[in-house]
């Protein structure tokens, strides 16, 4: 079978969800191509998205707070004009891709992104496009815009839980797949804390945090952990800085300065973040789509800082409003909610029961079957 998954540019998310799906595709026996749609169509447009996206979220927070709020409530309606450089895009780059998609020859379509999931429905309505789709939603809510791609076929949710509010959005039932978002198998693997502590090389004994920052750098991981060392409980810090080396630097700085309950452990590019989940009592992260189902799938409790406006604003209330994770606040700081979640090993218990409840560690393999079983040439419905 022939699968062609398409991504945008925006974050990290979609293309790791991307990756993730092709190589279980790939492991099944399937024929995979994976495009960034902009890198083909413009690549102006491909690092206007990728770049107006980090600068906006981060510099400009009320501003795309507000563009998503708008888009949210009203949908495409309240953007679509003649001049939206997406819709120009789109428009002129539609048949020049429908070639690169047709020559390929798909038997199925992914899309990671809604940008992406647009072009295809566009396409699809001309009849430039007739392979079956599926779009995969990265947050834990449905983004804007998802609404109108009738010409997807289906759409993967993060849960269940997000059923109901896909049908508000007119989305038929039919075509919901609640399966979870999809993530490395790897996080799917069991490694018991003791393991994962000796193969880190760290106290076997001690309360361990993990601190993630995201892939653009958004935390102050300074600030969190002199907050942290308030706590008055000893503890291990993990701090993952990947390829922000300015943050190592600091971190290895701090290390040496640290004078108080917490041991610091910094980190730079990672491959092995599954191991440090596995290793830790909870997480501190921001509330990024693909960080929050490697949580679940870990089963590790989250403590929450520094969310993007939007779509991890979303996440924080689903994570929050199903008991799943706490979020720090200039009134609620961090070295409270480690206190309050360390103090409490009843809510430790709880939190790790509605997550297990909820989580989908499965959802790779449950959607790459799907795609085989269902949208196969060769399969024949009942």
């Amino acid at each position: 079978m022939r699968v062609m998954i398409l991504s945008v540019t925006a974050g990290f998310g979609h293309h790791a969800t991307a990756k993730a799906v092709a190589d279980m595709l790939r492991e099944k026996g399937a024929t995979v191509d994976t495009v960034d749609v902009y890198a083909y169509l413009s690549k102006i447009v491909k690092e206007t998205i990728d770049k107006g996206y980090l600068f906006t979220s981060k510099h400009t927070q009320e501003l795309y707070r507000l563009v998503y709020l708008l888009a949210e409530n009203r949908g495409t309606g309240y953007f679509a004009n003649p001049i939206s450089i997406i819709n120009i895009v789109n428009a002129l780059g539609a048949s020049k891709f429908a070639r690169i998609v047709n020559d390929f020859a798909p038997d199925a379509i992914v899309c990671t992104h809604v940008f992406a999931a647009q072009l295809v429905n566009d396409l699809k309505k001309r009849g430039l496009l007739t392979a079956p789709t599926i779009g995969i939603i990265t947050d834990y809510t449905l983004h804007p815009y998802w609404e109108d791609v009738p010409q997807i076929e289906y759409i993967v949710t993060g849960s269940e839980l997000l059923t109901h509010r896909a049908i508000k959005k007119g989305i038929d039932v039919s075509r919901i797949l609640p399966l979870g978002i999809p993530i490395h198998p790897k996080f799917c693997q069991p490694i018991s804390q003791e393991d994962a502590r000796t193969r880190l090389g760290i106290d076997l004994n001690r309360p361990t945090i993990l601190m993630m920052g995201g892939s653009m750098g958004y935390s102050n991981n300074k600030k969190l952990i002199r907050q942290l060392n308030l706590c008055g409980i000893p503890f291990q810090l993990l701090v993952v800085c990947g390829n922000n080396k300015k943050q190592y630097d600091e971190m290895l700085q701090l290390k040496e300065k640290l004078d108080g309950p917490c041991i610091l452990h910094p980190y730079g590019f990672v491959n092995n973040v599954e191991e440090m989940m596995s290793a830790s009592d909870c997480i501190i992260t921001k509330p990024g789509g693909l960080t929050v189902s490697e949580a679940l799938a870990k089963n590790l409790p989250m403590i929450l800082v520094n969310p993007i406006p939007g779509h991890e604003e979303r996440n924080v209330e689903f994570l929050m409003n199903n008991g799943m994770a706490c979020l720090v606040t200039k009134t609620f700081p961090v070295d409270e909610a480690v206190y309050h979640l360390f103090k409490s090993p009843h809510r430790l218990r709880t939190v790790r029961e509605t997550m297990s409840a909820i989580a989908h560690p499965n959802a790779t393999e449950r959607l790459c079957d799907f795609i085989l079983n269902e949208l196969s040439p060769n399969h024949t419905k009942e």
